[in-house]
């Protein structure tokens, strides 16, 4: 089977998926259908997450045992079942568990099935392919806001959900029978492994979970992803309150940042590939600090904010792509979908962190928060280690 067919249904299935970060253009027709208050809408977004993130757990452990293309085509079709009831809720505990439980227990067990099976038949270019699997989830948002816009407006929003929810289910499904392992993963592995050192041992997730090295990187991808979504979440904010910008100013800078996220996933992935994991991750957090420190007590006007939002954004994409393959290159691929289950949990985390700091601090000082966590993650980088190559077996000798 040709590997890059493989990778063309993970995009597939990631721009779907990535269509909630369109969230936000449901919020004002919901509020003007249902006469809901903005903060309770905006929950259903935070709920998806969270559950989008504790699925992915479940269905990487799935997926290792019966294969990428039945757990993406379940959750494909929870996705569109989801968002289908969605269009017939009519209180906000309805929309809660419609939307936000069942479509992202579906947004969940899908997300990770198309990036393990990737960089399995990709062991040589681990960070690149990574970044163009986990691109389209970047670009879904950016894509789907003018069919989201067109639905909203056409059909009114209850519409809306239902003829998204055929949609999702249908691509997904579709790109989801294109996935597949590779016959032998082993043996793909020593035909084209890459000359950077990997470990010679496949963790399973309880010995994982023993391994100091798992808990510095699980805290470096918070700090990562709490920094980037600081920005991202908030960047209209941002941009308003400190720029002194208009709505339809700062609202650029949305699009500008899912473009410069999805970029960033597909380069530094590839860089990451070239100059190493560490290497790469520690200059994106350095580069980050810099960022977070001149937003903090720098002046910006109009071309400067734009320009510290997309490096932000870039930067972002770089963690999203670099945290699966660095996960792979220390743990193993044979267990690969259930180990970046765990390790993606920082990410759940981060977009709960994020907006909590904001509401605690105000943004000068939430920024210059998240630069000091990046430069930790920086001394955090220059500790980790691969664990040895004998390690497993310790753990086995000790019941793991």
């Amino acid at each position: 089977m040709n590997r890059w067919f493989v990778v063309f249904g993970a995009v597939l299935i990631q721009l779907n998926l990535g269509a909630v970060y369109a969230w936000s253009l449901f919020n004002q027709p919901l509020i003007d259908k249902f006469g809901w208050a903005r903060e309770d809408v905006v929950v259903t977004f935070s709920i998806t997450i969270a559950v989008m993130a504790f699925s992915t757990i479940f269905a990487g452990r799935l997926q290792d045992q019966i294969g990428p293309r039945w757990v993406a085509t379940i959750g494909g079709l929870l996705l569109g079942i989801g968002l289908i009831l969605a269009s017939q809720a009519t209180t906000l505990l309805q929309l809660y568990f419609f939307y936000g439980v069942i479509g992202g227990m579906g947004i969940g067990m899908t997300y990770v099935s198309p990036l393990s099976a990737c960089v399995k038949w990709f062991p040589d270019k681990r960070g690149f392919i990574s970044g163009v699997a986990v691109a389209g989830f970047g670009l879904g948002g950016l894509i789907y806001k003018p069919v989201i816009g067109y639905l909203i407006e056409l059909t009114g929003v209850s519409s809306a959900f239902l003829y998204l929810g055929f949609i999702y289910a249908a691509l997904v499904v579709t790109g989801a029978q294109l996935l597949k392992n590779p016959p032998t993963v082993e043996r793909l592995s020593n035909k084209r492994a890459s000359s950077s050192r990997k470990s010679d041992s496949d963790f399973t997730p309880k010995q994982m979970l023993r391994t100091h090295q798992f808990y510095l990187l699980w805290f470096m991808f918070l700090f990562g992803s709490m920094s980037g979504l600081l920005v991202i979440s908030f960047a209209v904010d941002i941009g308003v309150d400190m720029v002194n910008l208009n709505l339809e100013q700062a609202g650029n800078a949305v699009m500008v940042i899912a473009l410069f996220n999805a970029g960033g996933r597909i380069v530094l992935g590839n860089i990451s590939d070239i100059f190493g994991r560490k290497n790469t991750l520690m200059v994106i957090y350095g580069f980050t600090a810099l960022i977070m420190f001149y937003m903090s007590i720098g002046s910006m006007n109009y071309p400067l904010f734009l320009i510290a939002v997309s490096f932000i954004g870039f930067c972002f994409g770089g963690f999203l792509a670099i945290f699966p393959s660095i996960t792979a290159d220390y743990y193993g691929i044979k267990n690969m979908g259930s180990n970046y289950g765990f390790m993606y949990q920082a990410y759940g985390l981060s977009a709960f962190v994020g907006p909590f700091v904001v509401k605690a601090l105000p943004f000068n000082h939430a920024f210059m928060l998240a630069g000091l966590i990046c430069v930790v993650a920086i001394l955090m980088a220059k500790l980790v280690k691969i664990p040895s190559n004998n390690y497993v077996a310790r753990l086995e000798q000790k019941g793991a």
